[in-house]
C-alpha cells in the first residue's frame, strides 16, 4: 500500500458551456452545447434579447466541445458529433467557442486555489491536481474553502475528489457532480469504487471496456479479481500490470507541480473503430482538430516545439508512433499539421483506428523566429 497522502482533483462543471451561461445568464435551465465548425454568435435585437442559434438549424460538420448538463440529459456530450446531436437535441441551443474567455477564467480558478493550497498540477484547461498533503486542515472544510474561492473568483461551480492519490481522485472528482464533494480512503474502496464500470478508471477507452465486457469483467471489482494472468493473456504484461494496479486503487505518480514539459500532445479514443477509407473524413477533420489543440497548448504555455509525432492504436490495440524533425522551433497549427500529416504516410493504414494522437516535443521557450506556414498544405493519407 502507498504511503498516506492526500491528493485532490478539481474539475470545473461543464467549464466552456458555464461560461457562456455568465454570458448568458437566461440560458440557465436549458440544453446548450458549445462547438461546431462555424456556428453562429448570438444576435442582439434592439430591445436587448439575444437570439440564439439552434441545434436544428445547424448545417455543416462538426464536433461539440461541451454541452451543460440539461443537454447532456438528452445523450448529448463532448465529442459529438453536431448532426448527431441535432437529432437527439434540436431545440438546444448552440454556442461557438470562445477560448480566449474560457484561459480567462481558467487562470482565475487556478489563482484561487493556488492562494489555498499552492501544490498544483496543471492538467489543462478546466482540471487540476492539488497535493493537499502537508496542509493542517480536515479535507472537508478544505474543500469547502477552495470551493467557495473557485465561486468568489469566477462565478462557476467545481467538484472535488480527495483520495491518497491521483487515479482515485480523479474518479472521486466525478461522482458527485456538479458542484460536489467526495472524499474516500483506502476502506472505501470496496463500496464506493469497486461497483463502478471499469470504464470509469482514467485510462480505460471504450475498446478496452468492450474487450473486458467480453471476458466478463464490467466493473471495477470484477477487474480486482481477475487473475493478472488472464489479463496478460489478452492485454499484454504492460497494460496487464497497470489493469491490476488501478483495479486496486494502486498510483504512486506525484502530483508534478513545477516539472517542465518534455512534449505537449493530444490525443483522442473513438466511441468506435474508424478505417482510413471508409471514414476518411471524420478522421481528417479529428486529426486536423488535435493539431489545433495542441499548437494551442503550446501558445497557451509559452512554447514551440521541433519535433513533431503521431500515435495510432489499432483496434487490435497495436500502437505504432512516427516522428517527423523540423529545422526550426514552430507552434503554427498549419506546420504542425503537415508534419503530423508526413508521419502518417509512414505508417499503415489498413487495420481500423481506436485511438489518434498529435505530439510535439523537442521544446523551447517560445520567441524564436520560427517557420512560416507557406505551402504547409499537405494530403493526408485518410
Amino acid at each position: 500500500m502507498e504511503p498516506s497522502r492526500r491528493i485532490a482533483h478539481l474539475d470545473m462543471d461543464a467549464f466552456y458551456a458555464s461560461v457562456e451561461l455568465l454570458r448568458y445568464p437566461e440560458l440557465k435551465g436549458q440544453a446548450v452545447v458549445v462547438g461546431g465548425r462555424g456556428s453562429q454568435a448570438p444576435v442582439l435585437q434592439a430591445d436587448g434579447a439575444h437570439v440564439f442559434a439552434r441545434l436544428r438549424d445547424y448545417v455543416g460538420r462538426g464536433v461539440l466541445t461541451t454541452s451543460t448538463y440539461e443537454a447532456r440529459a438528452l445523450g448529448v456530450f463532448s465529442g459529438m458529433g453536431t448532426m448527431k446531436a441535432a437529432r437527439l437535441a434540436p431545440d438546444a441551443v448552440i454556442l461557438p467557442v470562445d477560448f480566449e474567455s474560457y484561459r480567462h477564467y481558467s487562470q482565475r480558478f487556478k489563482a484561487a486555489v493556488a492562494a489555498i493550497a499552492p501544490a498544483i498540477e496543471d492538467r489543462g484547461i478546466d482540471e487540476i491536481y492539488i497535493d493537499l498533503s502537508t496542509i493542517q486542515e480536515d479535507s472537508l472544510t478544505l474543500a469547502k474553502r477552495i470551493k467557495a474561492a473557485v465561486w468568489e473568483a469566477t462565478g462557476l461551480t467545481c467538484s472535488i475528489g480527495i483520495t491518497p492519490n491521483k487515479l482515485l481522485s480523479k474518479i472521486s472528482s466525478d461522482l458527485e457532480k456538479p458542484d460536489g464533494i467526495t472524499i474516500l480512503d483506502w476502506q472505501d474502496i470496496p463500496a464506493r469504487i469497486w461497483p463502478l464500470p471499469a470504464k470509469k478508471i482514467n485510462g480505460i477507452g471504450p475498446k478496452a471496456a468492450e474487450k473486458l465486457a467480453a471476458l466478463g469483467i464490467g466493473t471495477i471489482g470484477e477487474l480486482a479479481d481477475t487473475a493478472p494472468e488472464v489479463l496478460q493473456q489478452h492485454f499484454g504484461y504492460n497494460f496487464a500490470a497497470w489493469l491490476h494496479d488501478a483495479a486496486h486503487g494502486i498510483d504512486t505518480r506525484p502530483v508534478a507541480t513545477h516539472s517542465e514539459p518534455k512534449s505537449i500532445s493530444r490525443e483522442t479514443t473513438f466511441d468506435r473503430d474508424l478505417h482510413a477509407k471508409q471514414d476518411k473524413s471524420s478522421l481528417s477533420e479529428i486529426f486536423t482538430s488535435l493539431c489545433t489543440h495542441v499548437s494551442q497548448d503550446l501558445k497557451r504555455q509559452g512554447y514551440q516545439g521541433r519535433t513533431i509525432g503521431i500515435k495510432l492504436r489499432y483496434d487490435d490495440f497495436q500502437t505504432v508512433t512516427r516522428d517527423y524533425g523540423l529545422p526550426r522551433p514552430t507552434d503554427n497549427p498549419a506546420l504542425i499539421r503537415k508534419a503530423a500529416g508526413e508521419c502518417l504516410k509512414r505508417v499503415a493504414l489498413e487495420k481500423r483506428i481506436r485511438l489518434l494522437g498529435v505530439r510535439i516535443g523537442n521544446l523551447s521557450q517560445a520567441g524564436v523566429p520560427e517557420l512560416t506556414d507557406e505551402h504547409c498544405q499537405t494530403e493526408l493519407p485518410f
